[in-house]
């Protein structure tokens, strides 16, 4: 019968239908009253969801007890026998405060109005207004349906008696399991006590199953009476068919035996003819086969003679395409199983070769005689290394090599060593047993000389360092090259293509329209890729193809592109012209790589050169030897270190700062022990100095000349001219005189040695304008403490410091001072422009200097200042005149205008006596005030003119006094 599940009408437990409504939860399911009780027993399979909870009369013999009742918390408040809810049912556990507690309105929720639905409203009114019209319209259509659901709802309600394990589909009665749950015989005992309760058992289990059956009948007629219609016309379609089946075999059947009379006449001598043929092309390809199998067998045999000739290039190509034959061409060959494995093998053992011959090239590349000459060693071998193993992608190939220079540049040392060494008799070899001992035994001349030959043989070896890694660069750069156009030509080929297939199919649809070619296009209107396709198109399908003896076409080869190597000349800056193939499967960006590492490598073989040089230099100064060296030497030694510093940035590119490093620091000892030595030199001549003014020798006033004429230098000695010529009393500077003593003009020199020192060897600049800095005031304080602290007293045993010696003191200074610009602008013009705030340290010296003068000058009127205290305070207005007071002070200003008047200019005498006199006048005019005279014109008063006359008197009769303004009316008091 033509029923389904999906189209009957009984509800099924697990059915989804519109019609029916969920099923509820076994324990929450309200089940009408059964007629019958159930007696069937729990299912002993299944998940315990499914097993019915009903009291069974034959499984369940226990007592009913309290714990089988169910009562929830909505039916105990809601019960419908009391009058109103019991208030104290949760106030007696939880306080008398939670039924009456009104609940506080949230904050977060908004009052919902009848205003919030208003929009809602308007949009559906007009919808519910058609639902309405079409409503009325249409005829109701669920009379049927409700019928048919209240049917379906009154067999489901039936078919719901049944157990469920009737219903599952491996239901059998041969289960044991199965025998034993629905006829459950393990209950019924034969004991006589019980044998009427078991026959009532037994009468209803059968009653029950008989009103299962009856239910299960009853619904299986229904479905027959709602399908009895689809049934009969499927039986009347049935015969209808069978005519149709036989009527079709027959046109069948006389159908095929027209085809075969068909075939017979018309296909089987032209399908002979394409068998023929087919078979023939099969023959020619079998030969094709054989002759690359002869061709792959003699692999082996050539690259064996390529590799003795180091074509290790053509060895690898030859290999490459012969596996992608056996993997294209030959695939399955069974006499070619173990070739590839072969291959493979015999490739490793080519990259091998590769980079053991490789690195006896940079072997012998490095470690040949360093002479002049520059050239490339075997350049046609180191480019077929460097393809061959650009192929093999060993791209770390250049790491050899830098192995190599680093071992190279220890053995240059060492040779230089050696040899330098065997050439000096003084140092014996077999007492002396290391080198580096030997090396320390050397004087500064010929370990200068040993230094001098290293850096050469540095040099030439970098060079030649540069020219091969330029060959080995240029050939990373033509595979980078020939990468580029490939893929430009492959972009113009696929452009090309797509016009072809244009063409193609304009050929095609005039082909499909019943044109011909000639009709749509003129003789001169053809295009060439047409006219291409159109020769291919018409050639006869019956032509003879290519004999046995043109296998050797190109028709009748391997025709697979993919095996074909296409190679491309290029010429090498060197000249040499290679073949690059294109199966270099490198990437630009590993090129770029590889070609920055070269250059990187060309970098380190300059900071090896340099690191190796920095331990030569350090294995020379432990004993101290480098900070022994004198000025002229060190500067030596700097002046070949910078030189060599320049030809390395030069040849590579960048600069190495190790080795200038160590002459930086070795520079900085050399500074230390400078300043050192000199600042000792200078305390020893300050501690020795006595304070007199000394005679000038004449390469002092050289010296001096010198720097007038602007060269800030020590000028060569001359012994013949210097003996001809005498000492001078003064030092004359841009035409004044100077009268100095003999620890400024050797401070002076020692000024020049820093500024020359300068100019040697730059690298120092801060660190001697910072020691000459030092130096200059270390003399300035130095010098103050011994003549204006008086601590020469001590140190040198003078008596008294006299004013000539603050005089001279002062000019001393002076002088030094003079030359502070000088020397300013000689560092300026040699400093960075970041670096000129440390010229602030001269502008500071000069203040310091020219305080240090005015302290002089200022204890020189303290001197008189103190002379004039004590005479004029006993100074009596009295004959005779002069009186023996002013006397006193004529004759001591005298004592001074002789002491400093061949020390000090004319200017700053003047100043100075200025300054005296004004200090005299406020002692007389303090004495005068003592004694109560006036300028009245009276006895006293006349007495005091005539020893003011005599002082004035006597003070412009000193030399370059004359002229002087002493104003000597303001000893009076003015009169109110």
């Amino acid at each position: 019968m033509a029923s389904s599940h999906s189209s009957s009408p009984v509800p099924q437990s697990n059915s989804s239908d519109a019609f029916f409504k969920k099923e509820m939860d076994a324990t929450k399911r309200f089940r009408p009253v059964q007629s019958l009780p159930d007696v069937c027993p729990k299912e002993p399979t299944g998940s315990p969801n499914n097993l019915r909870e009903s009291p069974s009369l034959v499984a369940d013999q226990q007592r009913w007890t309290i714990y089988h009742s169910k009562v929830n918390l909505p039916a105990a408040l809601n019960d419908p026998r009391l009058a109103k809810r019991e208030s104290d049912f949760f106030t007696k556990t939880w306080g008398v405060d939670f039924v009456d507690t009104e609940v506080t309105p949230s904050f977060y929720l908004p009052q919902i109005t009848k205003e919030h639905f208003a929009l809602y409203q308007q949009e559906i009114t007009p919808r519910e207004k058609v639902h309405e019209r079409c409503k009325n319209i249409c005829t109701p259509k669920d009379t049927f349906d409700r019928t048919l659901l209240h049917t379906h709802d009154k067999s489901r309600t039936d078919l719901e008696q049944v157990p469920k394990i009737f219903m599952k589909p491996d239901f059998a009665l041969e289960d044991s399991l199965t025998f034993n749950a629905v006829l459950p015989w393990s209950h019924f005992s034969t004991a006589g006590g019980k044998g009427n309760r078991d026959a009532a058992s037994s009468k209803l289990l059968q009653e029950k199953l008989s009103h299962y059956l009856d239910i299960v009948e009853v619904n299986i007629a229904h479905q027959i009476s709602l399908r009895s219609e689809a049934f009969f016309h499927a039986m009347t379609s049935q015969h209808e068919l069978q005519d149709y089946l036989r009527k079709t075999s027959q046109a069948v059947k006389l159908l095929r035996e027209k085809i075969s009379k068909i075939d017979k006449v018309m296909c089987e001598g032209s399908l002979r003819v394409l068998r023929l043929s087919l078979t023939r092309n099969n023959c020619i390809k079998a030969y094709n086969k054989l002759k690359l199998m002869a061709t792959v067998h003699q692999t082996q045999p050539t690259v064996q003679l390529l590799l003795s000739t180091s074509e290790y290039v053509g060895a690898l190509d030859l290999i490459a395409t012969t596996q992608e034959v056996l993997q294209q061409e030959l695939q399955g060959i069974h006499s070619f199983r173990h070739l590839g494995s072969q291959l493979c093998e015999l490739e490793k053992l080519i990259d091998k070769m590769m980079i053991a011959e490789f690195s006896t090239y940079a072997r012998n590349d490095l470690n040949r005689p360093l002479e002049d000459d520059c050239q490339i060693l075997e350049e046609e071998r180191l480019i077929s290394l460097v393809f061959g193993l650009l192929k093999q992608r060993k791209l770390n190939f250049y790491e050899i090599y830098g192995d190599e220079m680093i071992n190279t540049a220890k053995n240059i040392i060492k040779q230089c060593v050696v040899n330098t060494v065997s050439q000096i008799e003084e140092i014996d070899t077999e007492v002396v047993i290391k080198l580096a001992d030997q090396m320390r035994m050397m004087n500064f001349p010929q370990w200068f000389d040993l230094l001098k030959n290293i850096f050469s043989k540095f040099t030439i070896f970098l060079k030649r360092i540069k020219a091969t890694l330029n060959t080995i660069r240029s050939v990373v750069f033509l595979v980078l090259d020939k990468n580029q156009k490939t893929r430009d030509l492959e972009d113009t080929l696929q452009k090309n293509s797509a016009k072809e297939n244009t063409v193609d199919t304009e050929v095609a649809y005039l082909t499909h329209e019943g044109m011909f070619i000639s009709d749509a296009f003129g003789d001169g209107e053809l295009p060439a890729g047409a006219a291409d396709t159109a020769s291919q198109r018409n050639t006869s399908p019956n032509s003879e193809p290519c004999s046995s003896d043109s296998v050797s076409e190109p028709e009748c080869t391997t025709d697979s592109s993919s095996s074909k190597e296409h190679t491309s000349s290029s010429i090498t800056p060197g000249g040499v012209e290679m073949m690059i193939s294109d199966d270099m499967k490198l990437t630009d960006l590993e090129l770029v790589r590889l070609a920055n590492n070269i250059q990187e490598l060309l970098y380190n073989a300059s900071d090896i050169c340099h690191d190796r040089s920095v331990k030569f230099l350090m294995a020379r100064a432990k004993d101290g030897f480098l900070e022994k060296l004198n000025s002229n030497e060190f500067v030596t030694l700097s002046r070949l270190m910078e030189g060599f510093i320049l030809d390395t940035e030069q040849i590579c590119g960048r600069k190495s700062m190790s080795l200038r490093g160590a002459l930086q620091s070795q520079a900085n000892r050399f500074v230390n022990r400078f300043h050192e030595e000199r600042k000792t030199k200078l305390s020893l001549l300050l501690d020795n100095e006595r304070w007199k003014q000394a005679e000038v020798p004449a390469e002092f006033q050289d010296l001096v000349d010198s720097v007038s004429d602007g060269r800030i230098s020590l000028p060569e000695k001359k012994p013949t001219a210097t003996e001809e010529r005498k000492p001078a009393e003064f030092l004359i500077v841009e035409g004044q005189k100077y009268a100095t003593v003999g620890t400024v003009l050797l401070l002076i020199r020692i000024i020049l040695e820093y500024c020359q020192c300068v100019d040697n060897i730059p690298s120092i600049t801060t660190d001697m304008l910072t020691r000459l800095s030092d130096l200059l005031k270390y003399f300035n304080s130095r010098s103050c403490q011994l003549v204006l602290g008086a601590g020469a007293l001590q140190v040198v045993g003078l008596k008294t410091i006299t004013t000539k010696n603050l005089a001279l003191s002062s000019r001393c200074l002076q002088l030094i001072v003079h030359y502070i610009p000088v020397i300013r602008a000689h560092f300026e013009a040699r400093l960075q422009p970041k670096q000129f705030s440390m010229l602030r340290h001269f502008d500071h010296i000069t203040k310091d200097y020219h305080d240090h003068i005015a302290e002089i000058s200022a204890k020189l009127v303290a001197i008189m200042d103190s002379l004039f205290d004590k005479l004029l305070s006993k100074y009596e207005v009295k004959a005779p005149v002069p009186s023996a007071c002013f006397r006193n002070i004529c004759k001591q200003m005298a004592k001074m205008h002789e002491a400093i008047y061949d020390l000090l200019p004319e200017e700053q005498t003047q100043m100075l006596f200025l300054r005296i006199n004004a200090s005299y006048k406020l002692h007389l005019k303090r004495q005068l005030a003592h004694l109560n005279v006036v300028n009245d014109g009276g006895p006293l008063n006349g007495l005091v003119t005539s020893d003011v006359a005599f002082y004035t008197g006597n003070l412009q009769a000193l030399k370059g006094l004359n002229n002087l303004d002493l104003n000597m009316a303001e000893i009076w008091e003015q009169k109110r």
